[in-house]
């Protein structure tokens, strides 16, 4: 299978897509390079081969929106991800949370319906290929600190002073 990508630039640095052919979301993130991508692609669903695009349509829209302030653009695009049964549900779980209104790792947990499995919870941040999509971003540790992000603590930092600002106005 032959996926799509492209890369735009943004305020927190370069943001690449790559998508399926049917236009979900399959991994994301903000890096110019689409080949750092593929490893976190479920093994069913990772593409042979990429091919770049200008514009991935809706995709390319919601990113630019997103970064322009319209922090909920993002929720309507779909997003294609395989792992075992709580992961998945912990993964649709992230994008109910607000924009704005981050959620420590105890709380995650008990969103998604395990309170007692805050290292799987935390687990699912790490495993999800679908960043921004799918916002791990919004998970902060009980302590109110950052924790990790695959794609850096200033990114992490800038995401959520966007929402946090964009919010607020």
């Amino acid at each position: 299978m032959t996926a799509q990508y492209a890369t735009l630039d943004t305020p927190a640095g370069p943001f690449t897509a790559v998508i399926d052919a049917d236009g979900a979301v399959l991994a994301s993130g903000w890096t110019a390079d689409p080949g750092a991508l593929l490893p976190v692609i479920h093994a069913a669903l990772r593409p042979t081969a990429l091919a770049e695009r200008r514009d991935l349509g809706a995709v390319t829209r919601a990113v630019a929106d997103f970064h322009a302030g319209d922090v909920a653009a993002i929720d309507g695009i779909a997003v294609r991800q395989r792992s075992g049964a709580f992961v998945e549900h912990a993964w649709e779980v992230l994008r109910t949370v607000e924009p704005g209104k981050p959620v420590t790792y105890t709380e995650y947990a008990d969103l998604s319906g395990r309170p007692d499995a805050v290292r799987a919870a935390a687990m699912a941040c790490a495993r999800n290929a679908a960043a921004l999509f799918v916002p791990c971003h919004r998970v902060l540790r009980l302590d109110g600190s950052l924790g990790g992000f695959r794609w850096g603590l200033a990114v992490k930092e800038w995401l959520l002073a966007h929402e946090a600002h964009t919010i607020a106005s």
